[in-house]
C-alpha cells in the first residue's frame, strides 16, 4: 500500500470512527447511570437522519404516508422549508433527543418506580425499538432516501490533502463528519467536567440512591441524560445518513448492534473508552480490502472478540472489584 492510499484510508477511518464514537456516546450515558442497555437507540439514530432529512425540504417516497399527508397539505410531498444544513442537523438531534425523553417515559420510568429487575427494561427498550421502526416504515415507507447533492453550497466534493504530483483525495462529507463529531466530543466533554450539571450526573451514576439524599432530582437528571443520549444518536444518524444514505427505517439497527461493539471494546460506562472504540472500529474497517467490503461489519466484532480475550474490562475499562 502506497503512502497516498494509505493516508486516504486513515482518514476515512477516523472519520466513520469518530461517528461511531458520538452514537456510542449515547449508549454509554445511558448506561452509566441505569446500568443498562437501551435498546432503542438505534431507532432513535434513524430518527434523526429522517428528521433531517425532511427538514432540509427533501420530498417523502410516494410509498409513505407522510407524502399523502404533505401533497394534501403543501401541494408537494416536503414540508414547505428547506433549512440551512447546520440548522436542519440540530433541529432533527434535538427531535432525537426528545424521542429519546418519550422512551425513558414509556420504557424505562414505569419499570423503575416499580423497581423491576433492569433485565425487563432492556426487554422493553427492545419492543419500543421495534414499535418506533414499523412507525417510521409507515410513514416513509421502505425505500432508500440519499440527502440531496448541493447541500453545502459551492463546497467542492473532495478535498486534496497530498502535496504537490500526490492526491489524496477525501470527500468533504467525511471531514464534516470528523470535524462535527469532534465538537460534539469537545462539548460534552466540558458538559460532564465543567458544569454543575455534568457533576450532578456523575453523582447519579456513582450512587444513585446516595445523590437523591444530597438533594439531586435524579429523575429530572436520568431524563436529560436520554435527551442527551437521543440527541448524540440523531446527529450520528444524520452524519451517517449524509454519508451512505438512509437505507430505509432499519438502517439504525445494524448501526446500533455496532455501537454496542464500540462501548463495549472500549469498555462500559467509559466516556473516552466510546471515543477510542470508535476510532478503532473506524480504523479497523477503513482498512478492509475492497475485495472483502461485504464482509466489513464482521470486523467491528471480530476486534471485539480479540481485545475481550485480552482485556475483558474493554481498552479503557476498569475491572470490578468484588467485595466479599
Amino acid at each position: 500500500m502506497n503512502t497516498s492510499l494509505l493516508l486516504q484510508q486513515i482518514l476515512n477511518g477516523l472519520a466513520i470512527g469518530s461517528v461511531y464514537a458520538i452514537f456510542a456516546l449515547g449508549y454509554t450515558l445511558v448506561f452509566s447511570i441505569l446500568r443498562v442497555i437501551n435498546f432503542a437507540h438505534g431507532a432513535v439514530f434513524t430518527i434523526g437522519a429522517y428528521a433531517t432529512y425532511l427538514l432540509t425540504g427533501s420530498a417523502v417516497n410516494p410509498s409513505g404516508v407522510l407524502a399523502g399527508l404533505f401533497g394534501t397539505l403543501f401541494g408537494k410531498p416536503a414540508l414547505p422549508l428547506s433549512l440551512p444544513f447546520v440548522v436542519a442537523l440540530v433541529v432533527g438531534a434535538v427531535l432525537a433527543g426528545l424521542a429519546g425523553m418519550l422512551v425513558e417515559r414509556i420504557a424505562f420510568r414505569p419499570l423503575r418506580a416499580r423497581g423491576a429487575d433492569p433485565l425487563l427494561a432492556l426487554v422493553s427498550s427492545l419492543g419500543v425499538s421495534i414499535a418506533i421502526v414499523n412507525i417510521i416504515q409507515y410513514l416513509f415507507g421502505a425505500e432508500i432516501y440519499s440527502f440531496p447533492d448541493n447541500l453545502f453550497g459551492s463546497l467542492p466534493r473532495a478535498v486534496n490533502f497530498g502535496g504537490a504530483g500526490r492526491a489524496v483525495p477525501v470527500r468533504t462529507v467525511q471531514i464534516i463528519m470528523f470535524a462535527v463529531s469532534m465538537v460534539i466530543v469537545v462539548l460534552l466533554t466540558l458538559l460532564i467536567n465543567r458544569t454543575t450539571i455534568g457533576k450532578a450526573l456523575r453523582a447519579v451514576a456513582e450512587d444513585e440512591t446516595t445523590a437523591s439524599l444530597l438533594g439531586i432530582n435524579t429523575d429530572r437528571l436520568i431524563l436529560l441524560t436520554f435527551f442527551l443520549s437521543g440527541f448524540l444518536g440523531g446527529i450520528a444518524g444524520t452524519l451517517i445518513g449524509l454519508s451512505v444514505s438512509i437505507s430505509g427505517p432499519y438502517f439504525g439497527i445494524a448501526f446500533g448492534l455496532k455501537g454496542l461493539a464500540v462501548i463495549v471494546l472500549g469498555g462500559l460506562g467509559d466516556i473516552p473508552g466510546a471515543v477510542v472504540g470508535g476510532l478503532a472500529i473506524g480504523l479497523a474497517e477503513a482498512f478492509v480490502p475492497a475485495q472483502y467490503v461485504a464482509y466489513k461489519d464482521a470486523v467491528a466484532f471480530a476486534l471485539l472478540f480479540v481485545v475481550l480475550l485480552a482485556r475483558p474490562q474493554g481498552l479503557l475499562g476498569r475491572a470490578t472489584v468484588q467485595k466479599v
